[in-house]
């Protein structure tokens, strides 16, 4: 494949901190790449010294002549005053000034429309800075897909985004020619999209030619062996102490390559870390006792749009139940209702005495952005109690969620979103609750703090509520799902996201099939009773040709279903037979309605 930008030995820091060093990467035709690394090492940075926004310190982008470059930015920014029909106004100009035919340019912004209506934003007039989050950021995704762009690069697409979007999403990247670079926390999303992922580890950059879930098993192959390399390391460092002490005389001569050795080796130790990959969070909760709380008739509007309609629900000991809808379903606002932030119409939250929550929300910190990281949880507690009795200052507390002791000394103002979700999390947690409201927890949390709030919650003895629209947080923490499916109603689903979405899916499919049959049945009865003519013969040599047609599809089709499966190989570009199959099922659909038509003449 070729290459189409060639990223090499680029590097950035922010005064005496070093973002990223000597970051080489190739992007060819065809290349899906998701990018991880922990937060605060300057993913987005990177991003944008890609793209030519930032400079680097050093290092160089050589981009093949003319290539054209989608870049979708973490927080999306639009001018003042700004709506989907100016973006699209705006967009025609741009390209007319870059020397796109008039005509070309006016396709390129209703291609725009067309994809923002997709994406389900239908008010072509209200201002984009009055939108919310996730709003904003499909507008902004609808004009990056817009001009399909050789190279898409996107920070962070799912985050604010509800599983409809995603989904969309993730089906649109996986068809495109376009070659992807993009950084995501969102495992199904990387596992199903991507065919390569590089990983940012302190200095070093890893590739890994395959899927999210070939990286997985790689990486811990490197882990295991980077353990093993720390064991021997330090064994034979032990030795070589020995020695040194041992042997002051030797301090010139022959002896001055073991010396050269010891220290060395010494460094080689202290590079190997493996803080992160070990990493336990094993914060308790505190006591909760059998009742936890009831809704009773629960009821509550905004205006004419009906958020909750005479909601009834027990809730039991040890519970975790997952939130889904789409946006604006009235998700966050539940959560609020449950805790007594915002008043219901009608109806009562019945809470147990000891009930104790810990919210973390998704408007984030509210700590003084001046103070250190350190300072700032000193002031919310000195001496941090958990496990019924450990007791732990606010540094060691706060090495548990990854900050080390220069991470402390960082003032708030100066940390990443992913960072300062990670201390929102910290500071909720270190109060011990014993029922966890977590809303979009997620968004800019990496993966690694992802895996261990997870293996957290497979722990913990308590109640939890979580928001989400990661489809794999959800699989992995809840044991059942409300489904907020709008105009008050709310679905409780006893399962996974995976299974709800089957569930979903296979009843779509059966009504699509009841809706056909429907058709079919009535074109028949119709077709029967107005005795249709017997065929032409030019419609009778139609209908042979559709035969023969449609069978050889049907074997190429299946064929396609063979490699997608991993049972037949094929050389051809997976996006290029993705399309191809796509192509073939829509030629079927219309060759079999054609057929069944004819068929019915005879």
């Amino acid at each position: 494949m070729a290459i189409l930008m060639q990223i090499d030995r680029l590097t950035k820091s922010v005064g005496d901190r070093m973002l990223f060093s000597d970051v080489t990467v190739g992007i060819s035709e065809g290349d899906k790449i998701g990018l991880i690394a922990k937060n605060g090492t300057g993913k987005t940075t990177l991003l944008r010294c890609i793209t030519g926004i930032e400079s680097a310190d050093s290092g160089t982008v050589v981009k093949r002549d003319g290539l054209t470059i989608g870049f979708l930015e973490q927080a999306p920014h639009f001018d003042d005053g700004a709506t989907i029909t100016t973006e699209a106004a705006r967009i025609a100009d741009e390209a007319i000034e870059k020397g796109t035919h008039s005509d070309d340019a006016q396709e390129l912004a209703g291609q725009f429309i067309r994809l923002v209506d997709q994406l389900g934003e239908n008010r072509r007039d209200f201002p984009l800075e009055k939108m919310s989050g996730g709003q904003r950021k499909r507008v902004a995704l609808a004009a990056v897909l817009a001009s399909n762009p050789q190279v898409i690069i996107l920070d962070e697409p799912t985050n604010h985004l509800d599983i409809p979007t995603v989904e969309w999403l993730e089906s649109y990247l996986r068809r495109t020619r376009s070659a992807l670079l993009m950084v995501t926390h969102d495992r199904y999303f990387l596992d199903r999209v991507t065919n390569q992922i590089i990983e940012i580890d302190g200095t070093q950059l890893y590739t890994y030619n395959g899927n999210f879930d070939y990286y997985l098993r790689r990486r811990a192959e490197r882990i295991e062996a980077m353990t093993a390399d720390l064991a021997r390391s330090r064994n034979t460092l032990r030795r070589e102490q020995e020695w040194m002490n041992r042997q002051p005389q030797a301090r010139a001569g022959k002896a001055k390559f073991r010396i050269d050795a010891f220290h060395e080796l010494k460094s080689h130790t202290r590079s190997i870390d493996l803080r992160e990959k070990n990493v336990e969070l094993n914060v308790k909760s505190t006591y909760i006792g059998s009742k936890i709380f009831e809704a009773k008739g629960v009821t509550k509007r905004f205006g004419e749009k009906l958020i909750l309609d005479d909601f009834t629900y027990t809730f039991s000991r040890y519970e975790k139940v997952g939130i889904i809808g789409p946006n604006g379903a009235g998700k966050s606002t539940f959560i609020k209702l449950l805790q007594g932030i915002i008043a219901p119409d009608s109806g009562e939250w019945n809470l147990g005495e000891t009930v104790r929550f810990g919210y973390y929300c998704q408007e984030g910190l509210s700590l003084d952005q001046n103070k250190t990281v350190a300072d700032a949880v000193t002031e919310l507690a000195e001496d941090i109690v958990i496990n019924g009795g450990q007791h732990f200052s606010p540094m060691q507390f706060l090495q548990k969620f990854l900050f080390s002791p220069a991470d402390q000394r960082k003032k708030i103002s100066t940390l990443s979103g992913g960072e300062r979700s990670r201390l929102h999390l910290a500071t909720v947690l270190m109060q011990s609750p014993n029922f966890l409201i977590l809303d979009e927890p997620t968004n800019d949390l990496d993966i690694i703090t992802l895996g261990i709030l997870e293996e957290y919650l497979s722990e913990f003895k308590g109640c939890a509520i979580i928001v989400s629209h990661d489809r794999f947080f959800l699989d992995t923490t809840v044991d059942h799902l409300f489904v907020m499916e709008g105009n008050g109603t709310v679905l409780d689903f006893p399962g996974t996201y995976t299974e709800y979405a089957q569930m979903r899916d296979s009843r779509r499919k059966q009504e699509s099939a009841d809706n056909t049959e429907s058709k079919t049945n009535s074109f028949t009865a119709t077709r029967q009773s107005n005795r249709p003519p017997k065929l032409s013969f030019k419609e009778r040599k139609e209908l042979e040709q559709l035969t023969t047609d449609i069978d050889a599809l049907s074997i190429e089709k299946k064929t396609l279903e063979a490699v997608f499966n991993g049972t037949q190989s094929d050389e051809r570009d997976i996006s290029a037979l993705a399309a191809r199959y796509k192509e073939i099922t829509e030629i079927l659909d219309e060759k079999e309605l054609r057929w069944l038509e004819l068929s019915e003449k005879e």
